[in-house]
């Protein structure tokens, strides 16, 4: 059994296409994906209508959340809070987010269960859950994060907040594919569903929040771009979708990567490995997304030869052996860190690394601490990377 180090450090023994075709994806992701679905298929949905948010300023369809790193002030008890960078404070409202995050994990889990089997108990299954988050009136939420992160004391809502709905990129890229295949159950209600991204979207590029979220230089940035590319391409609007691949290319990527692969602005915070994985994964799939043939943005260089690609290659070898980070731990759940970075797999597509896929192979897909689960919002890569068709009609699954 070779180890991870000398995985990543040995030449290559068979040609790279020989290996990309030994390498499953399907068949990897059947063994994972199906034992949770089922368990997933008799889970009725839970929108943030029925969560009671008692700080909230909103109606019961205002989505809510809490900043993390803000507590109550020792020298003001009562008074405005204060922030302790990195240090989640287990007290914050998350229960609106909490819901968010389980919607996005069982639409897409349920969706990709479909798309292996043609079993129609899944799609069926997603539907309701898609149907009472965006299109039944008494239990859908409102397209917009008007009162997102809120700071008791403080503020009702801010900008930084929009990086809460990066959960459900997956859930439209879910909505995609049951678009794309005509899915049993998905004709009447996709109208209502593409017209909650629509305006989501409107928001998302439009609002004062959404606007100074969008020219954010961190990972808040990234978020916001991937946001904007996945809502886009579902809702096909393809004006947004070409302004987000010109600003990945001549904004994000030359503010964010340094030309070595470093992301500088997360490695100066208080986790910077979890928050450099968290920045890489949304920079790749933000790439894959807006890419026009075979992820090639993944690969794509500035002038002075920054790319995700290099990105990648700067931290595979501490995502093979943490033990080699050579900066500063991060103050919170730090073992909890690498999982299954679709960074790895992306990039291993796009550039022809095969030793990327194995290392990704290698890793959990299936966190559940609660603050590692938020941050990899990427999940199921079946819904990303095309494959074929589904067999119609109930399957053994």
């Amino acid at each position: 059994m070779i180890d991870r180090r000398t995985l990543l450090a040995t030449p290559l023994l068979l040609p790279v296409a020989a290996q990309a075709a030994a390498f499953d994806l399907r068949a990897i992701e059947r063994r994972r994906i199906l034992p949770r679905a089922r368990a997933m298929l008799a889970e009725a949905p839970r929108t943030i209508a029925s969560i009671p948010a008692p700080r909230s300023p909103g109606t019961r369809h205002d989505y809510y959340s809490e900043g993390d790193y803000w507590w109550p002030d020792p020298a003001n008890p009562g008074g405005p809070y204060v922030r302790r960078d990195g240090r989640s404070n287990p007290d914050k409202f998350d229960g609106h987010r909490d819901a968010l995050i389980a919607f996005g994990r069982i639409v897409p889990m349920l969706a990709t269960a479909w798309d292996l089997t043609g079993d129609a108990r899944f799609a069926t299954a997603a539907m309701r859950h898609l149907r009472a988050w965006f299109v039944d009136p008494a239990t859908a939420m409102h397209p917009n994060l008007q009162h997102a992160q809120a700071v008791i004391g403080v503020n009702t809502g801010r900008a930084i907040g929009v990086i809460d709905t990066l959960q459900i990129v997956e859930v439209a890229r879910a909505a995609s594919l049951f678009a794309r295949r005509d899915a049993p159950g998905y004709a009447p209600i996709r109208s209502g569903v593409e017209r909650w991204f629509s305006d989501y979207l409107d928001w998302l590029t439009t609002s004062p929040f959404g606007v100074e979220e969008r020219d954010q230089k961190n990972n808040h940035g990234t978020c916001w771009l991937l946001q904007v590319a996945a809502f886009a391409s579902m809702t096909e609007r393809q004006d947004v979708r070409a302004a987000a691949r010109e600003r990945l290319k001549a904004v994000i990527i030359p503010t964010q990567i340094a030309p070595d692969g470093r992301q500088p602005l997360e490695l100066a915070r208080t986790k910077p490995y979890a928050y450099c994985l968290f920045n890489l994964d949304v920079l790749a799939a933000s790439a894959w997304l807006l890419s026009t043939r075979d992820g090639e943005l993944i690969g794509w260089r500035t002038p002075d030869g920054r790319s995700i690609g290099q990105a990648i290659g700067f931290m595979a070898p501490f995502v093979a052996d943490k033990r080699r980070w050579p900066f500063a731990p991060d103050i919170e759940y730090f073992d909890g860190f690498p999982v299954r970075h679709p960074a790895l797999l992306f990039g291993a597509r796009a550039l022809g690394k095969p030793r990327w896929i194995e290392l990704w192979r290698e890793l959990n897909p299936d966190p559940v601490i609660p603050e590692v689960v938020r941050n990899f919002p990427v999940r199921q890569p079946l819904l990303w990377i095309d494959s074929p068709a589904p067999r119609r009609g109930r399957s053994a699954a």
